[in-house]
């Protein structure tokens, strides 16, 4: 898939609010940090599509961008900030958990992990959601430049096996860098797949 353009349409924190627009919807989340700004920007070839900041927690609404004016990128908040309050993060749990129930036009979740850290409870628990709701999604593991080859190959090994513990089976998954690239190609395939998959549906 080639990026010809990618718009930001809206923000907001009520899924009744998002576009209405019948078009195939992607989802990303992750835990505070994973990289998610990065790699939106890395896949969309764009420096500042997605805003990235030091201080994570950042993004905290959901945010549409129209690609080839023909799918939404989605990007949400990230979960797991310590620093938010306790408040806040009520909030985002309940507008995200309605997001993901409510949103007819989502076709698939990409939960992105940190390739350099074992399998943490909120991450599972939060892919547990998913499969408790039927809801398609794929693994997106990050920061893969930052592990040697070999050690890289040994981590995401281990994350699957870890996982199959609580899984019959391992949905799709993608190893990725922001800063060289790894992963595009690929990711944006699996997009185009699927989009040609559900055209039908969205009729």
């Amino acid at each position: 898939m080639k990026i010809t353009s990618a718009e930001f349409v809206m923000s907001n924190s009520n899924v009744i609010n998002a576009p209405k627009d019948r078009i195939p919807e992607y989802a990303f989340i992750g835990r505070s940090n994973v990289g998610k700004s990065s790699l939106i920007n890395m896949l969309m070839e764009r420096k500042d599509l997605a805003k990235i900041s030091g201080k994570p927690g950042k993004t905290q609404l959901i945010n549409h961008f129209k690609i080839n004016d023909s799918w939404f990128l989605v990007d949400l908040p990230g979960y797991g900030y310590a620093k938010v309050s306790k408040k806040k993060r009520q909030i985002f749990q309940y507008f995200i958990e309605n997001y993901f129930k409510e949103r007819e036009q989502l076709v698939c979740t990409f939960v992105l992990i940190d390739s350099r850290h074992d399998p943490q409870k909120i991450d599972l628990e939060f892919m547990r959601f998913l499969g408790e709701n039927q809801l398609p999604f794929c693994i997106v593991f990050t920061k893969a430049d930052k592990l040697g080859s070999s050690k890289l190959n040994k981590q995401i090994t281990s994350y699957k096996k870890k996982l199959l513990n609580h899984w019959e089976s391992l949905p799709t998954s993608f190893i990725t860098s922001s800063s060289t690239g790894m992963g595009r190609d690929e990711f944006l395939n699996f997009i185009d797949d699927v989009n040609e998959d559900v055209a039908k549906d969205f009729k």
